[in-house]
């Protein structure tokens, strides 16, 4: 089984690593700074939530119209660009007296142009790893992100308490930044995967390809509905519990990071495929307490066993990158984060409706059962779908799809 360590010297994983890791710090301090900022600014559940994850709503835009560009275009030079756009607009979001339609405004820009950033980073580390090496690769940079979530949200919570919003946002912009610089220094010019002219029309394309065949639809599915429902039971953390927030969130960072350390590490490949399923149920059922109303103890213990849950991503994504041609990871690896961050986006405005309806609590536990139901379904069309047959005849359609690119 491949260690850790054998991917530190791998040529340009670690610089890729850094930047990614300096952009999600980034990312978690400005968000929770923001959404500090728009509650207090609107006491409004569903505009905090929408401050913290808005921006994935605009990736849907960008899957449908930009995303075959994550491909065609060469990969330094874009995560520096990208890096840069959203340092730009976090400085911007930190301006005093900025209307809130502007700081909304700002977020849609920014998802737009994540939508290509994901597509290019994923794609490039299928080019920096093995095939057989890209779920122990990407375990790391699901770490990565629990370990920056986890100190990104502490030290947003002590920058709240010592500077203010602004401040913490301004900080967000230079953690931006310094990806930027990690991008431009550490990376080696490449050349884009495909070649072409980036279009609309080429996103709908290739869209509609990938989606063509039936066992990649269910693992898309698989990878974007039940997570972003859960995602929308955490954006409800600043209004269920406003001094708390950062205690939550650092606890379902921690329980992600034990959940991707498990499977990216230790769970040998031949169980990997019954895992699944079981760990998305995992991901939604905790939350079901939520409707007792518990204390903040037992609040904190279901946010962070439930978090382990988001491991089955993983899984599903090896699935993914063993169903699509070379040629297209990048543009595949894309659709599965924006359409991920979009049902994020998606089930943040959901929640923040239905708080403001009934109560956070309630909100939680009404997305965790739609969180599970929708497991439950999916589990019972893969089952329909002949599991490993199904895998077998994806792999088939993948040498198809290539010959017929070479071609």
């Amino acid at each position: 089984m491949p260690r850790y360590r054998d991917l530190f010297r791998t040529p340009e994983f670690t610089p890729l690593f850094l930047v990614g890791a300096a952009q999600v710090a980034a990312q978690t301090v400005s968000g929770l700074g923001l959404a500090t900022l728009v509650f207090r600014a609107t006491h409004s559940p569903l505009l905090s939530a929408l401050a913290m994850f808005g921006p994935a709503l605009a990736q849907l835009v960008g899957a449908t119209t930009l995303l075959s560009a994550a491909d065609r275009l060469a990969p330094r030079a874009a995560l520096a660009a990208v890096a840069l756009v959203f340092a730009a607009g976090t400085a911007a979001q930190a301006v005093p007296g900025l209307p809130v339609g502007a700081v909304f405004a700002i977020l849609f820009v920014q998802g737009l142009v994540g939508s290509v950033g994901g597509g290019v980073r994923y794609g490039l580390l299928t080019e920096i790893l093995p095939r057989e090496r890209y779920l122990i690769g990407r375990s790391v940079f699901n770490m990565a992100v629990g370990v920056c979530q986890i100190a990104g949200f502490a030290t947003g919570g002590l920058l709240l308490a010592l500077l203010s919003p602004r401040g913490t946002l301004l900080i967000g912009a230079a953690l931006h930044l310094a990806a930027a610089l990690l991008a431009r220094g550490g990376l080696s010019r490449r050349a884009p995967r495909t070649a072409g002219r980036a279009s609309a029309a080429e996103t709908w394309r290739t869209n509609a390809r990938l989606w063509s065949s039936r066992p990649r639809r269910l693992v898309y599915l698989a990878l974007w509905v039940p997570n972003g429902l859960i995602v929308g039971c955490e954006s409800l953390f600043v209004p269920y519990a406003p001094e708390r927030a950062g205690v939550l969130f650092a606890c379902a960072a921690l329980g992600m990071l034990a959940g991707d350390v498990a499977i990216g590490r230790f769970v040998p490949a031949r169980w990997r495929g019954r895992l699944a399923a079981p760990l998305q149920a995992l991901l939604a059922t905790p939350y079901l307490v939520f409707v007792l109303d518990p204390g903040l103890t037992l609040a904190l213990v279901a946010i962070t066993v439930s978090a382990v849950g988001y491991s089955a991503s993983l899984l599903y994504q090896e699935r993914l990158t063993a169903q699509v041609p070379d040629e297209l990871s990048g543009h595949a690896l894309g659709l599965h984060a924006s359409g991920m961050l979009a049902l994020q986006g998606l089930s943040a405005a959901l929640a923040g409706g239905l708080a403001q309806l009934t109560s956070p609590r309630t909100a939680m536990a009404l997305l965790a059962v739609a969180s599970l139901t929708v497991t439950l379904a999916l589990a019972a069309a893969a089952r329909g779908n002949g599991g490993e047959r199904g895998t077998n005849t994806a792999s088939a359609e993948v040498r198809t799809e290539a010959k017929r690119t070479r071609a």
